[in-house]
């Protein structure tokens, strides 16, 4: 896939912010979602119906959360942590008192560098919303998974209009990125989440997305008053282009 210049610029700009906030990613993670965060990921992997044996890419894997996750739940899965941000992995090959993720791997999310049907099972993590073409992701990450296999992901989306509204604005325009000032030093990385949490789409778009791209059993659920959103779905067994 050949990117124009503007998405090569945007693709860099979202490798050297993470790269520069590696260090105290998993730190913030916490305090952003007050420690909400381990239990989406919990759920995000109780989606992703492992068993032993089960060949896991977890894509976007960051420190890699969802992998450590996935091997608590199933400790005979073989989860493959990949991302474009070697900054990222590198902090989560060093993390202590985490199950040991043998496989790790730099990798493109617009052309995945994994043959076709590979995967049993595909996670992410906050992932959507940073990719260039969110269309194009979907299809690669389709392709790697095998027929039938689960796919899953976790990431903000924009709420809808509620009580809790003003206090989620306030919370993502104010409190994150005076915490990512303060912890990081990186004041603009943290005003980068909410700037691409209200640009992303919907929780109920994605869910079209997915189901363009040829995913079937899509579902969808809120957390966090709105602001995130669990997606879950499955490759069919028989081709979608077949049917």
């Amino acid at each position: 896939m050949t990117l124009d210049p503007v998405s090569t610029g945007r693709a860099r700009y979202v490798q050297g912010l993470f790269t520069r906030i590696a260090a105290r990613y998993d730190l913030m993670n916490r305090l952003m979602t007050a420690g909400q965060d381990r239990y989406w990921r919990q759920e995000a992997i109780r989606h992703a119906g492992l068993a032993p044996g089960s060949r896991l890419l977890d894509l976007g894997t960051g420190t890699g959360d969802l992998s450590f996750e996935a091997l608590r739940q199933q400790p005979a899965c073989r989860p493959l942590a990949a991302d474009f941000t070697l900054a990222m992995m590198r902090m989560g090959k060093i993390r202590t008192n985490q199950p040991v993720v043998r496989d790790w791997s730099a990798a493109d999310a617009m052309a995945l560098p994994f043959p076709n049907d590979t995967f049993d099972g595909l996670v992410s993590g906050f992932l959507l919303r940073n990719v260039i073409d969110l269309q194009q992701a979907l299809k690669e990450q389709l392709r790697v998974l095998k027929p039938g296999g689960h796919w899953v992901a976790l990431d903000t989306t924009r709420p809808g209009r509620n009580f809790f509204s003003p206090f989620i604005s306030f919370h993502m325009h104010t409190v994150i990125p005076i915490l990512g000032r303060w912890l990081t030093g990186q004041a603009d990385a943290y005003t980068y989440l909410p700037d691409s949490t209200e640009h992303f789409i919907r929780a109920e778009e994605v869910a079209a997305r997915l189901a363009s791209a040829g995913f079937c059993d899509v579902c969808f659920r809120r957390r966090m008053a709105g602001a995130m959103a669990i997606h879950w779905a499955r490759k069919p067994l028989i081709p979608y282009n077949s049917r």
